[in-house]
């Protein structure tokens, strides 16, 4: 118990002192090798604004991750829902900690409309392609705390086909249809459940059922 609430503080004194990009961080994580092979695959990173920024292209492909609770996930985790938003955040941005409960609330009113909410944990992966055991650590904290039930998945060393590398600022959330593609809208900055709940329903519009 001791060690949790050491962590626990730890978390929100790291979270306070994160640089503001808007509503959102700036990325101070140096890249590992897989993050710089991966941007040779991907060079579509978000802007350093509050909106969106550019529309979503390709498909993610083939890949295995687990979740910080050691379940394991493929491409198959889309196949469940139309249209799945994913949100990439770190566990010391602050407004990515905020905007949690608010994607939790999104996932359990939308769920029923074919809409997934899945989150990736940034940070989870470290400089060396490395899991970073504190930061899955706290990132457990997180979803305990935040009461959010959706699934916090770690990054795989290609960064999801080369997606993830390059990330300028976090939070960054996409969307991704059943077979995998990404499509609609990426979006760089955290949101209110109001105004995430009209961008998935217009999201939602875009994709085929």
């Amino acid at each position: 118990m001791k060690f949790r609430m050491k962590v626990l503080c730890s978390l929100l004194a790291a979270a306070m002192c994160c640089t503001p990009v808007l509503s959102g961080c700036s990325s101070q994580e140096e890249p590992s090798l897989a993050q710089e092979e991966a941007e040779g695959k991907e060079q579509d990173v978000l802007d350093e604004t509050d909106g969106a920024s550019g529309e979503g292209a390709g498909n993610l492909g083939k890949f295995s991750v687990e979740d910080i609770n050691g379940s394991a996930y493929t491409e198959e985790l889309f196949a469940d829902h139309d249209l799945t938003m994913v949100n990439v955040f770190t566990t010391w941005c602050t407004p990515c900690i905020r905007e949690i409960p608010d994607l939790e609330k999104l996932h359990k009113e939308m769920e029923g409309q074919g809409v997934g909410v899945v989150g990736i944990v940034l940070d989870a992966i470290g400089s060396s392609g490395k899991v970073d055991e504190e930061a899955v650590e706290k990132a457990k904290i997180l979803a305990e705390k935040t009461g959010a039930a959706y699934p916090f998945l770690i990054p795989d060393e290609g960064y999801l086909g080369g997606r993830l590398a390059g990330l300028a600022a976090v939070p960054e959330t996409f969307f991704v249809d059943k077979d995998g593609n990404i499509v609609g809208e990426t979006y760089s900055g955290s949101r209110s459940f109001e105004d995430w709940k009209g961008i998935v329903e217009k999201e939602l519009e875009g994709v085929a059922r």
